[in-house]
């Protein structure tokens, strides 16, 4: 018998619990004393909107396995339409609009859709870049439709006091296709199969131990998507969701105190930002029960900075994962703050803790190369560092359209499952935590010893004026030159002594004893959805030309 799978089956679980609950809170404007005026709807408005535009969908020919393009600012719309999306079984095609246009505009081509369903400028933006969106047959404008032609969102809400009879999608039918930003390698098209959602969302609940009561600020726009089937209200935040490093902090402790938030994600780069300004000015945000950060790794003192706003007991977790799989691994503050953090701090790596509930985790041998079968000669021995692989019913198994990626992530087992090679390295110690070293593409290999990215940084981060540091490598892939960037996080008035004092740092620690080359760069080039990946590869080339290679 087929599994029927389909997240919106838990949409309607949790409207028929709480049919009252608000779902989604959006800002809305001010009013003429600056407080924030809110929109929202309840769980059972969420579910009956989404049924009224599945029947529309559905009648303009978006049914089930069409390739859709999403293109909605967040909002109650982006809720209703994706909900709709799954009840129709259609594939939302999801893309992340601050990779840039060039590189949108190219995913977006490569997911091959037959209907868009944007706002008006991305409208505007397929008018003008035709060309990349021959394959689409059905146009839906959210807002004001101009002469581009199509329906609009508002005509498709069909009145109906029905239930949309969802479709009876299978465990690994494909839910929809995220495209990864690129920052450490080219876009990817994701494949989320209904079955890789419900098991993300059950690994969700149980690890974090989400309660029926819980408000969430998501100010990463595609997690607040699970909220509704958590039960959470998903209170949407006042930001620019490309630029969580520019984020306003009074708006979002405003959001947290106006909702009673409960629940907080954040990348590394928001949380500094908010962190440092609610230590400055000794606020506390008590409501919190939990705060997630995840993205990029988390310094301890960026942990600590935050931690100053909480109530005792409320930890920050920081879950490991990737679009690929997420989230696999996990720890908490507390542990961070007592344990580990004096380790990272030596150059051990950074801990990102234990696998989440039956994940299995195997640390490789590290190899560039693809890998056709999982076998245990493959597995590294005890406190090597290895290439971190994973298995759970919430990794996804392929990418769209993607045959060379599949070769180079993916491996098969013996008894059909996949595994997937992340592409970070790390180590395992006696207690079964991970420790992340960096990605596989980032190490730099001199001929002597290989160079792992986040163990020799954290040497240098231990400088009172560094805020973070990059370790990059010029030359033959072989026999590579380290090369050290320094983002400072003061003014430096004299350089050269500055990078004396880093450079003698370097020489005390054996880890980072072989480091001759250090360049003081202000602002580190980042990834676009989290702002806190940093681009080593643009350093790289930075430093080739720093070094006239």
């Amino acid at each position: 018998m087929t599994k029927f799978t389909n997240i919106s089956l838990r949409l309607k679980r949790t409207a028929e619990l709480y049919p009252f609950k608000r779902a989604v809170v959006y800002p809305d404007g001010r009013d003429k004393n600056g407080r924030v005026l809110y929109s929202q709807i309840t769980l059972s408005q969420l579910d009956a909107l989404s049924d009224s535009l599945a029947f529309g969908l559905e009648s303009i020919g978006i049914i089930r396995g069409t390739r859709t393009i999403i293109m909605i600012t967040p909002g109650m719309e982006f809720f209703i339409t994706m909900f709709a999306m799954f009840k129709v079984g259609a594939v939302p095609v999801v893309v992340d609009p601050g990779m840039g246009i060039d590189r949108m505009l190219q995913c977006l081509e490569q997911g091959r859709p037959k209907a868009f369903i944007g706002i008006e400028r991305a409208h505007l933006l397929r008018t003008l870049k035709p060309k990349y969106f021959k394959t689409v047959k059905h146009w839906v404008t959210v807002g004001k439709r101009w002469f581009w032609g199509g329906h609009t969102l508002d005509q498709l809400m069909v009145p109906n006091r029905e239930d949309f009879p969802k479709a009876h999608t299978t465990w690994d039918e494909t839910a929809t296709i995220v495209f990864t930003t690129g920052s450490t390698g080219p876009a990817k098209g994701v494949v989320y199969t209904h079955g890789n959602f419900d098991a993300q969302i059950r690994q969700i609940q149980d690890h974090f131990q989400i309660e029926p009561d819980e408000i969430d600020l998501p100010t990463f726009p595609l997690f607040a998507m699970f909220d509704p089937v958590l039960g959470m209200t998903a209170v949407i935040p006042d930001m620019d969701p490309t630029k969580p490093a520019r984020v306003n902090p009074v708006k979002i402790i405003e959001a947290i105190e106006n909702h009673g938030v409960t629940n907080m994600f954040a990348s590394p780069a928001l949380l500094n930002r908010v962190g440092k300004y609610g230590k400055e000015n000794k606020i506390k945000l008590p409501s919190l029960r939990r705060v997630i950060s995840a993205g990029a790794p988390v310094s301890p003192a960026n942990i600590e900075q935050f931690s100053t706003m909480l109530a005792e007991g409320t930890q920050i977790h920081t879950p490991y994962g990737a679009t690929e799989a997420v989230p696999i691994i996990s720890i908490g503050s507390h542990e961070i703050i007592s344990e580990t953090k004096r380790l990272s701090e030596q150059g051990f790596g950074m801990c990102i803790g234990r696998p989440i509930e039956n994940t299995a985790i195997k640390l490789l041998k590290i190899s560039d190369d693809p890998i056709t079968q999982m076998n245990d000669t493959l597995v590294v021995s005890e406190n090597q560092v290895g290439e971190i692989t994973v298995q759970a019913d919430l990794v996804t198994k392929q990418y769209f359209n993607n045959r060379e990626s599949d070769l180079l992530a993916k491996i098969l087992d013996g008894d059909g499952t996949v595994w997937h090679r992340m592409g970070d390295l790390g180590w395992q110690d006696s207690k079964g935590r991970i420790w992340f070293c960096g990605r596989k593409n980032h190490r730099v290999t001199t001929g002597k010893e290989t160079l792992f990215p986040i163990p020799v940084e954290a040497i240098f981060n231990n400088h009172e004026k560094v805020f973070r540091s990059a370790l990059t490598g010029v030359g033959p892939k072989t026999n590579q030159i380290p090369v050290v960037f320094i983002e400072p996080n003061t003014k430096i008035g004299n350089k050269r002594a500055f990078i004396q004092a880093l450079l003698t740092l370097a020489k005390s620690n054996p880890l980072t004893a072989g480091i001759e080359h250090i360049f003081i760069e202000q602002d580190f080039p980042v990834d676009i959805r989290h702002n806190s990946k940093i681009f080593r590869e643009k350093l790289a080339i930075k430093a080739k030309k720093l070094l006239k290679l």
